[in-house]
C-alpha cells in the first residue's frame, strides 16, 4: 500500500517554538508580516502563530524591539 498511514511515509514533527522565538515573531506580526510567512519560517502551523497573535500562547513575552 503505497502512501497508507501505515506505511514509511511519516513526516517529521514540526518545530516546537521556544520562548526565544516569540519576540522576533511578536515584531513580524506587528510589522504586518502574514501569519503564513512565519510560519513557515519555523516549520509550523499557522494557527500557533495565531496562538500567539491573539495572546492564547506566550502573552507575557513582549515584542522585540
Amino acid at each position: 500500500m503505497t502512501g497508507s498511514k501505515l506505511g514509511g511515509d511519516r513526516r517529521e514533527p514540526s518545530y516546537r517554538i521556544k520562548p526565544t522565538d516569540v519576540p522576533i515573531i511578536k515584531k513580524r506580526i506587528a510589522i504586518g508580516d502574514f501569519l503564513n510567512r512565519i510560519a513557515a519560517d519555523y516549520d509550523v502551523n499557522p494557527g500557533r502563530i495565531s496562538e500567539i497573535k491573539k495572546g492564547r500562547k506566550f502573552a507575557n513575552i513582549a515584542a522585540a524591539r
